[in-house]
């Protein structure tokens, strides 16, 4: 039989805080849980932010992690929004006669322009005359047009927790976000690897950007053009995969298959469908599948706000009524379904962490939901490359027959929906109305729908790795987030059959909801859902499959992993997570591999890598 995924550990960042342990979720719920139960993502946050809570988790403390997560004005540390720099070229030319200027020799330009001449030379300071005219640019400080966006918590510096010379801010997130995953296994890495071959160990990670900041691509584009120095770490460091890569490399010393998957805001659902394929067809028995990324930068928002794609101060003060010049309202920027602008870019880093059910069964990890299946679909012919098309019918169309299938008939009733939920007034039409269909076809007439892009903004690439936390959180705490941002469902929403939350909503119990559809929507035409089914009704299939002694002996194991993996919660907690970065450690060469006939052997692994594998072609080839 078709091996089932479970989803075993997953961890992160985004403006929520802390992924794993649904600590992130939580902060966006938090209005409707009680004040011990809140009390950990409190003291979370805290430690976090390098906030004191020697006095206690006061009122006025809450209320300053309040405003340093979740969607908000943009702080000056990522950049300064009332003074973003631009720069305007002019040709400058003497009034009368020619121009003097004076500069040092190293800041000179190795060939001297024909109509510039060395006149003097004073120690290190040489003296120009310039006849006629010549090229400047001249700086510029202005206002940003968007200043609202999906942070991680104020004052969190994943590069300072670990040796991160020269790691872009993307990068600095996913070694923090795999490590918060990894953490949560309740169980060492090097247990997973005592019970698979080398090889079969994914990871699916990467981002839709590449690293994007000064120390990425952007310092490879412009460092030379603005007068700086590209480094030797610039190019390797910015290419898309590279998470993945270090995952490998510095954190679980892994061989196994490796990569990225791009599809736009719709990633992390692709990297997803290959973890889920590698485990399903045998190929891998434990995958690590995530993105990062940190697009919040002028350049990169200047992009999508040139395209009306963003939530600009402009068009938010216009749809609240408010005079030119008044600070919009930044907390409220993304409102998903409502009267809206556009979409609030965020940055975050989500990983999840899946194995086959055998294996979680016989290291009894603790199963938080399973991944039955990702479907990908295109858009086809389109006028605009940008533009929604009939892809998302199709994904959306099939996840919900999926889970008709494996609930039974009426099953969709009980699920509920992490919508893609941009904020822009394109989004809330067309989502609406393939989501209205669907549910209209299965009888449905209230499907739940969340977007919890309302409190964490829009990462692209690790978007519906948001969508899945939360919605892992569902089955914790049993409340669906609400989208607090809005206030009333647009006229042109269509939402005959659905229940667009405007609250939070309390399921009545952890199982309720016995699945989730996970909707992702990306330019190009990048379509994708998912069907995750809750932890309750994993355990149901698995025990069909498996048998009840089997789920017993499962539990009996669990025990001693979930004590391990609450441990270290209470240790993350309060100290943060611990980073894993092995860099340079158990390093291996030519000298290190056996190679036989059967199989090989690398001297840092137990298990030998099986090469007597049966081709599946049958007598195709006899």
């Amino acid at each position: 039989m078709t091996r089932l995924p479970v989803i075993v550990g997953f961890g992160g960042v985004n403006a929520a805080g802390r992924s794993a342990f649904h600590h992130g979720y939580k902060r966006m719920i938090e209005s409707a849980l009680p004040a011990d139960v809140m009390a950990p993502t409190w003291q979370n946050l805290a430690t976090m932010m390098n906030v004191d809570t020697s006095g206690g988790l006061t009122p006025d403390l809450i209320k300053t992690l309040r405003a340093g997560t979740l969607v908000r004005r943009i702080e000056p540390r990522l950049f300064d929004v009332d003074a973003v720099l631009f720069q305007h070229k002019a040709d400058i030319h003497a009034l009368h006669g020619d121009m003097e200027f004076t500069a040092r020799r190293n800041q000179l330009p190795r060939k001297l322009p024909d109509n510039w001449e060395v006149t003097a030379v004073t120690g290190r300071e040489v003296t120009i005359k310039v006849t006629g005219s010549t090229p400047t640019l001249f700086p510029e400080y202005k206002p940003y047009p968007v200043s609202s966006a999906g942070q991680v918590p104020s004052g969190f510096d994943a590069s300072a927790l670990y040796r991160s010379m020269h790691h872009p801010r993307a990068l600095t997130h996913a070694v923090y976000g795999a490590s918060d995953a990894l953490n949560s296994l309740g169980m060492d890495w090097s247990e997973v690897l005592k019970h698979v071959a080398p090889d079969e160990v994914s990871v699916y990670a990467g981002s839709a950007l590449g690293q994007v900041d000064d120390k990425g691509y952007g310092g490879l584009y412009q460092a030379e053009l603005m007068g700086g120095r590209t480094s030797s770490k610039m190019m390797a460091l910015s290419l898309g995969e590279m998470a993945a890569d270090f995952i490998n490399s510095y954190m679980i010393n892994s061989v196994g298959s490796t990569g990225s998957n791009v599809g736009a805001c719709a990633t992390f659902l692709y990297n997803l469908r290959q973890g889920m394929m590698d485990i399903q067809s045998g190929k891998a028995r434990a995958v690590i599948v995530g993105n990062t990324e940190a697009p919040v930068n002028p350049a990169i928002m200047g992009g999508f706000d040139v395209m009306g794609a963003l939530a600009n101060d402009d068009n938010l003060r216009k749809i609240d009524g408010l005079p030119d010049g008044e600070r919009p309202d930044n907390r409220r920027a993304c409102r998903p379904f409502s009267t809206n602008a556009g979409f609030t870019m965020a940055e975050a880093a989500q990983f999840i962490i899946l194995m086959d059910d055998e294996l979680a069964l016989t290291l009894g990890a603790t199963i938080y939901g399973a991944v039955p299946d990702v479907f990908i679909n295109a858009d086809a012919n389109k006028k605009s490359i940008s533009a929604p098309g009939v892809g998302n019918y199709i994904t959306i169309a099939k996840a919900a027959a999926l889970a008709e299938s494996l609930l039974g008939k009426g099953g969709l009733a009980h699920t509920f929906v992490q919508a893609h939920g941009t904020g822009t007034p394109q989004n809330r039409v067309t989502e609406s109305h393939i989501l209205n269909e669907v549910a209209k076809l299965h009888g449905v007439s209230d499907w739940a729908v969340s977007a919890v892009k309302s409190y964490v903004g829009h990462a692209l690439g690790p978007a519906a790795g948001d969508q899945i936390i939360a919605s892992l959180g569902v089955w914790a705490h049993g409340i669906i987030p609400g989208i607090k941002t809005i206030d009333h469902i647009a006229d042109d929403v269509h939402n005959s059959h659905l229940n667009i939350l405007m609250d939070h909503l309390n399921t009545g119990s952890l199982t309720a909801m016995r699945g989730s559809v996970i909707n992702s929507k990306g330019f190009g035409g990048n379509n994708a859902s998912a069907f995750i089914l809750s932890p309750d009704e994993t355990l149901k299939m698995l025990g069909k499959r498996h048998g009840a002694a089997s789920i017993a002996a499962w539990q009996k194991r669990n025990e001693q992993v979930a004590e391990t993996a609450r441990s270290n919660d209470e240790h993350a907690t309060q100290n943060g997570v611990p980073i894993i970065y092995k860099f340079g450690e158990s390093v291996m060469d030519e000298n290190d591999v056996t190679l036989g006939q059967e199989d090989m052997k690398l001297s840092e692994f137990a298990r030998s890598i099986s090469l007597a594998g049966k081709h599946p072609y049958g007598d195709m080839t006899e």
